[in-house]
């Protein structure tokens, strides 16, 4: 089959982390709700008294959030496409620029939620650790069989 021809592990692993991005961003559009149990305890106080002295402040962080869940939603659509599309051909600088992106979306977010402790640090962790693997293992294939462009 010339899908499983194309794409290899590297294009899989990055399309995964393309949709696992979308899905958190849906996540945060619809379901999160203003504040995890983890946040209020990482702030110190309970909902009760944030919304006694900040009424407006969980329905501001609610469009926070969906703004958020918007932009890795988008995020996880190019990174997606970058992967499905374009990783195959082995363009120069492919890696570069999903590796850096690894870093700004997957890797920060990662390492944030380890620093506050969060519940779901672990979880977290997937993500950065399957994008650089993916771009390891395009890094290499690249290195070792790059396409000819003039072919093309």
């Amino acid at each position: 089959m010339v899908l499983a021809a194309r794409h290899g592990v590297a294009e899989w692993l990055m399309a995964a982390c393309g949709a696992w991005l979308v899905g958190l961003g849906a996540f945060f559009v619809f379901v999160r709700p203003a504040l995890l149990p983890e946040d209020l305890r990482y702030i110190g106080a309970d909902a009760a008294a944030l919304q006694a002295i900040a009424p407006g402040l969980l329905r501001w962080l609610g469009e926070v959030f969906s703004v958020m869940g918007g932009f890795m939603a988008g995020a996880g659509l190019l990174v997606g496409y970058l992967a499905w599309q374009l990783m195959p051909l082995r363009p120069r600088g492919a890696a570069w620029v999903l590796g850096v992106n690894g870093v700004v979306t997957f890797g920060l977010m990662s390492a944030v939620n380890f620093a506050l402790h969060s519940d779901f640090r672990w979880l977290l962790a997937i993500p950065p650790i399957l994008c650089a693997v993916s771009i390891a293992i395009h890094a290499r294939a690249a290195r070792a069989a790059p396409i000819d462009r003039r072919r093309r």
